[in-house]
């Protein structure tokens, strides 16, 4: 695994993590006087996994956490860390259902990959794969817009995206690109095996390179006078396309 400290706050992504069994918290700075459930079972929690609660003043949390919007709580992650991506298909491969990825190519703005990471593990997705250069890592701001969600799904980062796809064809995955000139109605394909559905950055799209090494690519309609939708609302249409196929309805 490859590591990186940072911090995370509010109270909904603090609470996951300390529920979390691979999120490894090393203390945890609030605001006192904030007297509620959730802070009771943060506490409750905290001290179940002996892990330091400091309570603070709201200057130093804005400070920590980079914005005022943090409700009175941040918490230090010891080390934020990446699945290498053959664990990572092992684990899904491991799973009751075919597994299902996500690889986020190029993905700059850490609420778009929060919200992405969020609608994956909705969709019971069993993780994602950004690369390592050019992209957003797993900052505190995606932690936040994650609402939790980063605690549960794995993430792996990788240093070359066209390796790490035919690694996963090796592995028996389908590559589908999602891109404005794909092939295949959205709706039209089967997404019903091992998938791995590729997305682009923002304004860029899928890197021509990395297009190239799909099986096949899907295209979203666009019936309006603008050219395509934000990359997590179209990674929620895909992803939600999936879970309907494999309902069967």
């Amino acid at each position: 695994m490859t590591k990186e400290e940072s911090v995370i706050y509010g109270i909904n992504p603090v609470r996951e993590s300390l529920r979390s069994e691979t999120a490894q918290l090393e203390k945890i700075y609030f605001l006192p006087g904030k007297g509620s459930k959730d802070m009771d079972e943060i506490r409750a929690l905290a001290k179940q996994r002996r892990i330091a609660l400091i309570s603070s003043q709201r200057i130093f949390l804005d400070r920590m956490a980079g914005t005022p919007k943090h409700q009175g709580i941040v918490a230090v992650l010891a080390v934020q860390s990446y699945l290498e991506l053959e664990p990572l298909i092992e684990a899904a491969q491991r799973g009751p259902k075919p597994p299902f990825l996500f690889l986020i190519d190029g993905v700059e703005d850490p609420r778009n990959l929060g919200a992405i990471i969020r609608t994956v593990d909705a969709a019971g997705g069993n993780g994602i794969v950004i690369p390592s250069r050019r992209a957003v890592g797993l900052t505190p701001v995606v932690a936040k817009t994650s609402a939790g969600a980063l605690a549960h799904l794995p993430v792996a980062r990788v240093t070359n995206m066209t390796t790490a796809i035919e690694t996963l064809k090796k592995a028996g995955f389908w590559i589908v690109g999602l891109d404005v000139e794909g092939k295949t109605p959205y709706v039209k394909y089967d997404y019903t095996g091992p998938i791995a559905i590729v997305v682009g950055g923002e304004g860029k799209g899928i890197r021509r390179g990395v297009l190239e090494h799909c099986d096949e690519t899907v295209v979203l309609p666009m019936l309006g006078r603008v050219a395509s939708l934000n990359v997590s609302i179209a990674v929620g249409i895909v992803a939600y396309e999936v879970v309907r196929q494999r309902q069967g309805e």
